[in-house]
């Protein structure tokens, strides 16, 4: 299989990186950055900062796909979303000076999400652009963003105890780089699958039609849903968690890089992982995985002690990135061909959906009853999901022998 695109590849992906950073770079400060922006102390005020953003990348994603299929080049719209999230960033640092208050922070943020997120989802659309194959594009893809928010998660953390506002300014400095990255991508090879007509010309409104028709779409959906859920959850209450006194009393460096702890197995796991879900079915993965990967979030909530849950954490990390792959996969498994692209794409609207929850439903819940009836809500809600369509997925993904463990390349095989 021709691999010409391997530069470009390389190039996106580390624009999606970067992005991953300049995000993730403010997490494990948030708790003092929205006090020095002017809000109280307390989990709500940093709800409401993450939200802002993340509601506008929900909100924003689609409007630069329309854009970028209108204009029919990607390449300048990255570059725009990066530089601007990047003026964002200083324009974020400046709303103390200027005396505007956390409205005005909030009010950027917002922007500032709607164009970052153009950066991020077109430079993922562009990798799905490119020759040497869908699964190493996408993988290439996955692994940037947790090895994003890895790096992010650590350098944020130690900016943070250094001075509030550094890793705002690092974020800035980070996305003004990834605009110079996307502006050497060869605009020609990101648009070439489209121009060739191997771009999927499946648009949403009909993957939400198959959604109805096609058997069984909705339950990786759902499980896509809940898994991100989870993932918002660990990036707010998790923070606040980590550094609260009356829990672990962490610093900021501590918390990121207590966060680190789950990204990083999520980012170099995911991708021998998938290949076991080829091995094995998805069946076991994507049920057994989310499974343990709710116990397992319980059980961080419950740690009597720092060392206890730090290893929780990264056992998170390890049952994300099995069930993670196995579930997007079972999305290609069930859709033809032709409508695969929209169908990952309406994939991550049900994660951001997800993630968005996740700040709201751990933001609130944590507000109102405290840190482990949160943990156990979401824990348990990662499980009920399990549970519930434990039949389906058996009923979609049987595989052969105990629990589905032969996959459909070795069943084939044997026939």
């Amino acid at each position: 299989m021709s691999d010409d695109d391997r530069g470009e590849r390389r190039l996106l992906g580390a624009v999606v990186l970067a992005v991953l950073v300049s995000q993730v770079l403010l997490y494990p400060g948030v708790p003092d950055l929205v006090v020095a922006l002017g809000a109280p102390a307390g989990i709500d005020a940093g709800m409401w900062f993450l939200v802002a953003e993340f509601g506008a990348f929900v909100s924003f994603a689609v409007v630069w796909g329309a854009a970028s299929d209108a204009l029919g080049r990607r390449v300048p719209l990255i570059v725009a979303g990066a530089l601007g999230g990047a003026a964002s960033y200083v324009a974020l640092a400046a709303v103390p000076g200027l005396g505007l208050g956390f409205r005005a922070a909030l009010v950027v943020r917002v922007v500032g999400g709607a164009l970052t997120i153009g950066a991020f989802s077109l430079a993922i659309t562009s990798l799905m652009d490119l020759r040497g194959g869908n699964g190493r594009n996408m993988g290439a893809a996955g692994t940037a963003i947790g090895l994003g928010a890895a790096l992010g998660s650590v350098v944020g953390g130690a900016l943070a105890d250094v001075d509030t506002f550094y890793p705002v300014y690092a974020g800035a400095a980070v996305l003004a780089g990834a605009g110079l990255l996307a502006a050497a991508v060869d605009d020609r090879a990101v648009g070439r699958a489209s121009a060739e007509g191997d771009g999927d010309d499946a648009r949403f409104r009909d993957v939400l039609a198959q959604a109805r028709t096609t058997r069984g779409l909705l339950v990786p959906l759902a499980f896509g849903f809940v898994d991100r859920l989870t993932a918002g959850f660990f990036a707010l209450v998790g923070v606040y968690y980590f550094q609260d006194p009356e829990t672990f009393g962490l610093s900021a460096a501590g918390a990121g890089a207590t966060l680190a702890l789950f990204f990083v197995p999520f980012a170099l796991l995911q991708s021998p992982f998938g290949s076991l879900s080829d091995r094995v079915g998805r069946f076991l993965p994507v049920v057994v995985g989310s499974i343990a990967y709710g116990v397992v979030t319980v059980g961080v909530g419950l740690a009597p002690v720092y060392p206890v849950a730090a290893g929780l954490m990264a056992l998170v990390g390890v049952c994300g990135a099995l069930m993670a792959p196995a579930t997007m996969a079972l999305v290609t498994d069930l859709v033809e061909p032709e409508a695969r692209g929209a169908a990952m794409g309406l994939f991550n609207v049900f994660g951001s959906l997800g993630f968005l929850a996740g700040f709201l439903v751990g933001g609130g819940a944590t507000e109102a009853f405290g840190y482990t009836p949160a943990f156990l809500a979401v824990g348990g809600l990662e499980l009920a999901i399990a549970l519930a369509l434990f039949p389906a997925v058996r009923a979609l993904a049987p595989g052969d022998g105990l629990l589905g463990l032969r996959g459909d390349a070795e069943r084939s095989a044997s026939e």
